[in-house]
């Protein structure tokens, strides 16, 4: 592979123009087609196949005029009066049925009739429930409370609620333009003497929508430390380039599949840019540094004073600047696409789970991350042998960059030969500070994002809090229990139902039970259940479960059954589905990743040290990330929240990738030292010496990258991109820059063991460059031929 890749590295920096053309006319055309043919992303979780999704679809069947709750076209408006005054009162009354009117003159919605004064409404229901349900014997406190848990009026009446429907299939059809020409009206009157805010999965669209903040802020800091790694600013700003060029264009292809699919949810294309913006930079930072190194090589003098270097360079022909670009790509870019796979390998395998939305997010990851190794690869070079002579022109003014051949010690050398003294001390410290990092993760919990999991002060969360505060938590966290009396006589069908409500109602966390619609042969009835606590309490998981419990008692009594759906269902549903599949993830993808490590560093305890050391990295992500976001230590976090139920599938698909960048881009040094005849532990340090400086730039560029994200609104966007920079920093600098070596020292050349049987039949994929030695060999010997020769 290495000799495949020295050519098409060569080839790139001296054919450049058909390299730089194809990409940019990809990315043009790409961006053209999104353009015309994208449509908005999703916020639906839904996975067929969770028994409240399949209760769900079952009541769309029975109630053809059912949509499904988590992506239905609707949306809540929260009013509340002005202090002192109630909705009641005519003034009041005559503002808010003024604001309706002008909702209802939009001609957004399905139904704009139905949107009406919440006071109103409230009378409504009263006059039509009371007699109705006298007339059942209904006693009246039951009255009282059916009626309060289904009112829009709270029971101060200082606070309404309005549901509206837009004019669309669904959430993400609904037209920005139409969702503005109704926020503008609330927010209009919001400013007014009404409190009016809004949540629901329309206006949650809205919420959810992000800027590019964040990775400018992640570029810049990136820009800051090529320059410092390269000396150059013009060098710098290649990695960026080629980062930009690729994330691009798997953003737009994202964008460009939402035209053929409607699973694509709008967390990916942040997420995919997340990923991809920092795998790109970082592939092409290892390309460029490996390229400088290789051309200084081909001057035959290290420690070059900058102006003899920049001499050098100006005067040295393409054809050896095309061969150092070769080697660079030849051995670096072995590296990136294994560092690559890996990393396909962790986000592909989240496909194996079968959770719809999470594959797309995977795959789309996967795919801008398979963009950013084809970039560096081939448009890196070409980017490269544009720029011929000036590639380490405009030199940053300060000391130079340090030569990892010069036999000065470098900082990453003075760093390893500590450890080297001491590797069991080190070694020891690091797995007791990462592991007394990791205890709050045993507290973690989980659940999916909703409207009270939206930053404070917007008006999603705003609405939430609000009407927990005026009907009481459980009015955000409603649940159905659809009740199937099919198969039981038509006469005994009502008294199936009222035994339904009448044991809902002696379960713990169930606030009230009311039949809300049956069919017209009452074969299937709606029981609207209220919990006594919101959608994220712990208590609600419990409640929903003890529901489901009860179904045998219920079925042996009267012979109907039931099940349970809903939004918080759902969620529920989703959350343990999540948890449940954990452990068999992480089993596929360090089995898959073993064996390309294995193909990698053709050594046992290599492999297995690298997934020992990413276990303890992410178990300090996780203690780390609840003890700030859950659990609220030191005050970073204003308002903690349990993290999201897909946060730790995502985080370890997405982090050990990460992790095993790191490990080939160091170790893959310290075995080419050991083949090339060193000791086990002199290589170790020299591998190190060599790739400690482009890993610590590495890393910092993806700590940024990540940590730039934690400025977006979206909570899970806000957890992930922490969790993210956490991750790499634990893994680049504890685990692979201090337990690694001090590990790879104390196993000496055991490191390396690989049983011979396995050898034989393991193919040699040479990411070392070993098959490189011997051009690079006759090119040395053709450079000094020809320096005598002009010599003479």
């Amino acid at each position: 592979m290495a000799r495949f890749l020295y050519n098409i590295g060569s080839l790139a920096y001296r054919k450049k123009w058909p390299f730089l053309a194809f990409w940019l006319i990809l990315l043009i055309g790409i961006t053209t087609l999104a353009g015309l043919y994208s449509k908005p992303t999703t916020s639906s979780f839904s996975i067929p196949g969770l028994d409240s999704v399949t209760t769900m679809e079952k009541m769309q069947e029975r109630f053809p005029g059912s949509s499904d709750a988590t992506s239905a076209a609707t949306g809540s408006v929260v009013i509340q009066a002005p202090e002192g005054s109630t909705l009641t009162d005519p003034a009041v009354s005559a503002e808010v049925n003024k604001m309706l009117e002008e909702i209802r003159a939009t001609g957004v919605l399905k139904d704009a009739e139905s949107v009406v004064d919440p006071v109103m409404a409230a009378q409504g229901i009263t006059a039509q429930m009371t007699p109705a349900l006298e007339a059942q014997g209904v006693p009246a406190d039951k009255i009282a409370a059916d009626i309060a848990s289904i009112s829009p009026l709270s029971p101060d009446e200082t606070t309404g609620i309005v549901s509206m429907t837009f004019d669309a299939a669904a959430a993400a059809d609904v037209p920005a333009a139409d969702r503005t020409a109704v926020t503008d009206i609330l927010d209009k009157y919001d400013d007014g003497d009404l409190t009016v805010v809004y949540n629901g999965n329309v206006f949650g669209a809205a919420a959810t929508s992000l800027n590019m903040t964040s990775e400018l802020i992640g570029l810049l800091v990136a820009a800051v430390v090529l320059i410092v790694t390269f000396g150059s600013f013009i060098a710098a700003g290649m990695p960026l380039i080629s980062a930009i060029i690729g994330v691009g264009i798997g953003i737009m292809g994202i964008q460009l599949a939402t035209a053929f699919t409607d699973s694509v949810s709008d967390m990916t294309p942040t997420l995919a840019s997340m990923i991809g913006l920092a795998v790109g930079i970082d592939y092409a930072l290892f390309i460029v540094s490996r390229f400088r190194n290789e051309l200084i090589g081909q001057t035959g003098s290290n420690n070059l004073e900058p102006k003899e270097l920049a001499q050098k360079l100006r005067n040295m022909p393409l054809s050896t600047r095309a061969h150092a670009m070769g080697m660079a790509v030849g051995t670096a870019g072995s590296a990136v696409v294994f560092a690559g796979t890996t990393v396909l390998i962790a986000l592909i395998a989240l496909s194996i789970i079968n959770i719809p939305f999470l594959t797309t997010m995977a795959i789309a990851a996967a795919i801008t991350v398979a963009v950013a190794v084809l970039v560096a690869l081939t448009f890196l070079p070409a980017l490269l042998g544009l720029l011929g002579t000036k590639i380490f022109a405009a030199r940053m003014p300060g000391p130079k960059v340090p030569d990892p051949e010069d036999e000065k010690p470098t900082m990453g050398l003075k760093w390893v030969r500590l450890i080297r003294k001491m590797p069991l001390a080190y070694l020891a410290v690091g797995v007791i500070l990462l592991g007394a990092i990791a205890i709050p993760a045993g507290n973690m919990r989980l659940a999916m994002p909703t409207d009270g999991t939206s930053a404070l002060g917007s008006a999603p969360r705003t609405a939430y809090d609000m009407t927990a505060e005026a009907f009481g938590p459980g009015k955000n966290a409603p649940m159905i229990a659809l009740i199937d009396a099919a198969n039981v006589a038509e006469q005994d069908r009502p008294q199936a139902f009222a035994k339904a409500v009448e044991q809902f109602l002696t379960i713990d966390g169930v606030k009230n039970a009311q039949v809300t619609q049956t069919t017209e042969n009452l074969d299937t009835a709606q029981i609207l259940i209220t919990p006594e606590f919101d959608a994220i309490d712990e208590r609600t998981s419990d409640t929903l479960q003890a529901l489901r419990d009860n179904t045998s008692t219920f079925e042996s009594e009267t012979g109907a059954t039931y099940g349970i759906t809903g939004v918080t269902p759902i969620y529920d549903d989703i959350s343990e589905r999540l948890s449940s599949v954990l452990i068999p993830y992480v089993l596929i993808v360090l089995v898959l990743a073993f064996f390309v490590l294995l193909l990698v560093f053709r050594s046992i305890w290599v492999p297995l040290i690298a997934a020992l050391g990413f276990g303890l990295s992410v178990a300090a992500t996780f203690g780390a990330t609840v003890a700030i976001f859950q659990e609220g230590a030191f005050g970073i976090i204003e308002d903690p929240q349990p993290l999201l139920s897909f946060l730790p599938i995502m985080l370890i698909g997405l982090v050990f990738g990460l992790a095993m960048d790191y490990q080939i881009f160091l170790v893959t040094r310290m075995r080419e030292g050991f083949t090339k005849g060193k000791t086990a532990g002199n290589a170790t340090s020299n591998g190190f010496k060599h790739g400690a400086r482009v890993v610590t730039a590495a890393a910092i560029i993806m700590v940024s990258v990540f940590a730039a994200f934690m400025a977006q609104d979206m909570a899970f966007i806000k957890t992930m991109g922490f969790a993210l920079a956490a991750a790499v920093f634990f893994d680049a600098f504890i685990v692979r820059m201090m337990i690694i070596p001090a590990t790879m020292f104390l196993l000496d050349d055991k490191a390396w063991w690989l049983p011979k049987w396995l050898d034989k039949i393991l193919p040699n994929v040479d990411v070392e460059g070993e098959g490189l030695s011997g051009l690079d060999k006759a090119r040395t010997a053709e450079l000094k031929e020809s320096t005598s020769v002009g010599a003479s």
